[in-house]
């Protein structure tokens, strides 16, 4: 269901997408999938309802969002559970993350309370100019699939603190912690201050973007989007936020502390099945630690336990998608086709669900998509 002033709604022309549960493939859940009139009507919502909520006070703003917070922090096991059903990360790691969403709305809570404008000196006689400022209008946020509720946070929270309104679109691979949101949500703000559209990318994100009543887009996301989203945003002058994807590397100097970088990349590289923008996935070693280094990162690496993601013992979970797993298969195996020495992992795992076995490649080449 969609959420729309206040309340939760169905797509307009009735039509659902489903969810998957990416450990096992099946469907967990059926929601609406949106088209322009369910857009054209949360984008209405918001305007209508910033009129209000842009003149609220900064206490008010300050407790509504502390209000959110509490609510999220009463919730968390439910979250959790939902991150790790919807999503496929393990359940035993993840209580930092859900730490810090509840944080996010916190920061922002208290940084409404300090929303001042500065002096700026005399450049005319008998005139004081100054800086103030003021909120924007509704902002279309865009959440990516592998933090979905907490890039969410870092999207809402910021946008509602200053006085802006919001419609929030997830990802249509993982909105279940969206939705989940908006019900702790909707007792806290005013009808129309926070809508959460449901939808594919294509239609439901696309329609959002371009909707001239939208004066910012934030998304989270990879370049190839990125681009699309600001090409679509410059037709109306539209603000944009871009934070996009990219492949983290690691220095490793031959007089390094090689146990603790290859705990670290052990950990780091594969959390959430290594679908991170800060995942250190490129290591580069001086000639000193390197072959000791490629040994002893391969060997943690085909230790760690792939599997259920609500197995306490797991480590890695699934990739996100069927699509993601024969994306990293492919980039793979065309790096191994092409020289690279694979030392651990290079398949898709056997059964049910998308997971693909955690790998180490040495020396790919450079020029590699890969790299």
């Amino acid at each position: 269901m969609n959420f729309i002033n206040g309340e939760f709604r169905p797509a307009r022309s009735g039509l659902t997408d489903q969810v998957l549960d990416p450990a096992t493939g099946n469907v967990i859940a059926q929601v609406a999938s949106s088209d322009t009139a369910d857009v054209d009507e949360a984008v209405i919502a918001a305007t209508e309802a910033f009129t209000t909520w842009s003149e609220t006070t900064p206490r008010e703003r300050f407790e509504m969002l502390s209000a959110l917070a509490d609510a999220i922090e009463g919730d968390l096991d439910r979250l959790k559970q939902l991150e790790a059903l919807n999503v496929g990360k393990p359940l035993s790691i993840i209580d930092f993350e859900f730490d810090l969403t509840v944080d996010n709305f916190r920061f922002f809570a208290a940084a409404a309370r300090f929303l001042d404008g500065r002096a700026a000196g005399e450049y005319m006689a008998d005139h004081t100019s100054f800086l103030r400022r003021d909120p924007l209008g509704v902002i279309a946020s865009i959440a990516p699939w592998n933090y979905p509720l907490n890039m969410a946070t870092w999207k809402i929270g910021p946008a509602l603190a200053t006085g802006n309104t919001v419609v929030l679109k997830p990802s249509e691979l993982t909105p279940l912690t969206a939705i989940r949101l908006a019900e702790l949500a909707a007792d806290i703000f005013p009808p129309g201050v926070f809508n959460l559209v449901l939808g594919q990318g294509e239609t439901t994100g696309a329609a959002l973007v371009a909707h001239p009543d939208v004066a910012m887009v934030s998304v989270t996301g990879d370049v190839g989007t990125g681009k699309l989203i600001a090409k679509s945003a410059s037709d109306n002058l539209k603000r944009v936020h871009l934070e996009l994807g990219g492949k983290a590397p690691v220095i490793v100097f031959d007089d390094a502390d090689i146990e603790a970088v290859v705990s670290t990349l052990a950990e780091a590289s594969y959390y959430n099945s290594g679908q991170d923008c800060t995942a250190p996935c490129r290591v580069i070693a001086g000639p000193g630690v390197f072959d000791d280094l490629a040994e002893r990162l391969t060997a943690a690496v085909a230790a760690l336990k792939v599997g259920d993601p609500f197995d306490p013992d797991v480590a890695v979970g699934p990739v996100i998608s069927a699509d993601q797993q024969s994306r990293v298969a492919g980039m793979v195996d065309r790096a191994v086709a092409a020289g690279a020495e694979l030392t651990t992992g290079g398949s898709v795992r056997a059964g049910a669900g998308f997971f693909y076995e955690p790998t180490v490649l040495v020396n790919p080449a450079q020029d590699a998509e890969i790299v």
